[in-house]
């Protein structure tokens, strides 16, 4: 969270906030919207003479990291099933959407009606089977229609870009490799079932085996055949109908759960993690997965 997100505050404590900017905050029109007044806040925020010198100093580009802290905690409630947090982290996403039109508007770009009127064009303009006349059989054949109507989109605006233009570089990199496989098999650059990613998967994992054997050691010959390891997994989740980034969270969360449950009982023993050998670890984990197995075998034969 930015450090400027508590500071809009007129009780005391606050020396930065000027009092004519609480006058004003307390004089705003009743009949605004709950939206209209977040925007005058940002306007508020910052303004030039009276308001808040952190917000004051941000550009798009110092904004960028906290815009994606917010949308990773939005993310993080969703999993976690934390509805009033969840509600919070919205607001936070939100206001930094708010906090990048606030800047467009100084500089003369567009402010943040221009962009809610370009997300409504663009969910009609996509949706021709809610909006029009067209028929779309299921999920799947919208979500094929949506890919094409950006593709068309992009011909229109960027006429002699790449197919793979347009892929978003700062995206997570299981993400973005995703998203470029997808674009290369609507021409057919893509295997026809699992069977051939498997191949390849193996392929890869015996050249990363041979990097690592490879006399010389050489970083960047390793780093390279376990990139392309990675790559060829996210093309196997994405065979298989599962999303590479979300599985790699899941396994990161199961992975916590169990090191905890590990640490849990050691300390109930009166012991510390980093004086137990590895064999010992490897034993309670082995231990540990077994009672969620267990657990889990439970749940189904009760359902």
């Amino acid at each position: 969270m930015y450090p400027g997100r508590f500071q809009l505050r007129c009780a005391g404590g606050n020396a930065w906030m000027k009092k004519s900017i609480c006058d004003i905050l307390n004089g705003m029109e009743p009949s605004l919207t709950p939206i209209e007044r977040l925007l005058e806040i940002m306007a508020l925020l910052r303004h030039p003479e009276k308001g808040c010198p952190w917000d004051r100093q941000q550009s798009f580009s110092t904004i960028v990291p906290y815009t994606l802290e917010e949308a990773y905690e939005v993310a993080d409630a969703i999993e976690r099933g934390a509805m009033d947090e969840l509600r919070e982290e919205l607001g936070d996403l939100l206001f930094q959407v708010v906090f990048h039109a606030q800047m467009a508007r100084e500089q003369g770009y567009f402010d943040f009606h221009d962009v809610v009127m370009a997300v409504q064009d663009k969910m009609v303009r996509r949706h021709p089977h809610v909006f029009g006349g067209a028929v779309v059989d299921s999920a799947e054949a919208q979500r094929r229609a949506w890919e094409e109507h950006k593709a068309e989109e992009r011909a229109q605006t960027r006429p002699t870009t790449g197919l793979l233009d347009g892929v978003a570089t700062t995206l997570p990199a299981l993400m973005r490799a995703e998203k470029l496989q997808r674009r290369a098999a609507r021409v057919g650059f893509d295997w026809p079932d699992t069977g051939g990613v498997l191949d390849k998967l193996r392929e890869e994992l015996k050249e990363v085996e041979d990097a690592l054997d490879d006399s010389r050691g050489l970083r960047e010959a390793v780093a390279e055949e376990v990139g392309d390891l990675l790559f060829t997994c996210v093309n196997l989740a994405r065979h298989a109908g599962i999303d590479a980034e979300s599985a790699l969270r899941a396994a990161n969360r199961k992975f916590e759960r169990r090191f905890r449950a590990i640490e849990a009982a050691l300390d109930g023993q009166g012991r510390r993690i980093e004086e137990v050998e590895a064999e010992t670890l490897e034993a309670l984990w082995d231990v540990v997965k077994r009672g969620e197995e267990e657990a889990g075998e439970c749940g189904t034969s009760s359902v």
